[in-house]
C-alpha cells in the first residue's frame, strides 16, 4: 500500500508517517523497485499500534523506548510491561480528571438553563406588571 493510501486510511499525514519511520516507530518500511514506500500489513499493524498509543497520550520518547526494548527480544518483557502499566495509570488519572471536568460542565450547563429560565420568568412577571400599570 502506498503512503497516500496509508495516510488516508489511518488519518495521519504523510509527513507524520515519514517521521515515525525516520525515528523508528515504524520499523523497516519496504520500498518498491522505484524506492517508493510500499507498506505491508505488518507495517500497518505498527502504525495502528503507534496511533493508538499516541491517542492514549504516550510520548514519542516512551514509544521509542518501548520499540527499542521490543526489538531486543523477550528478555525485555517485564520492562516493556512496566512501561505500559505506567502509561495506563497516567491515562486512567487523565480520564478521572476529564470525568470531573465533564461533570462540572454538565452542572454548569444545567445550572445555566435553570438560571436562564428563572430570568425569563422574572422578565415576564416584570413585563406583565409594567403592562398592568399602563
Amino acid at each position: 500500500m502506498m503512503i497516500a493510501e496509508v495516510s488516508k486510511r489511518y488519518e495521519l499525514s504523510q509527513d507524520t508517517l515519514r517521521y515515525y519511520e525516520r525515528i523508528g516507530l515504524i520499523p523497516n518500511v519496504n520500498r518498491n523497485k522505484s524506492g517508493i514506500r510500499d507498506y505491508t500489513d505488518e507495517d500497518c499493524k505498527w502504525i495502528e499500534f503507534v496511533k493508538c498509543m499516541r491517542n492514549a497520550g504516550l510520548q514519542i520518547e516512551v514509544l521509542t523506548k518501548y520499540l527499542d526494548l521490543f526489538q531486543q527480544g523477550d528478555s525485555t518483557h517485564e520492562e516493556r510491561k512496566g512501561l505500559l502499566v505506567k502509561q495506563r495509570d497516567k491515562l486512567a488519572r487523565k480520564i478521572d480528571e476529564m470525568q470531573e471536568t465533564l461533570e462540572r460542565l454538565n452542572y454548569k450547563i444545567e445550572n445555566y438553563d435553570q438560571r436562564l429560565m428563572a430570568k425569563e420568568v422574572e422578565l415576564l412577571k416584570n413585563g406583565n406588571t409594567a403592562m398592568e400599570t399602563d
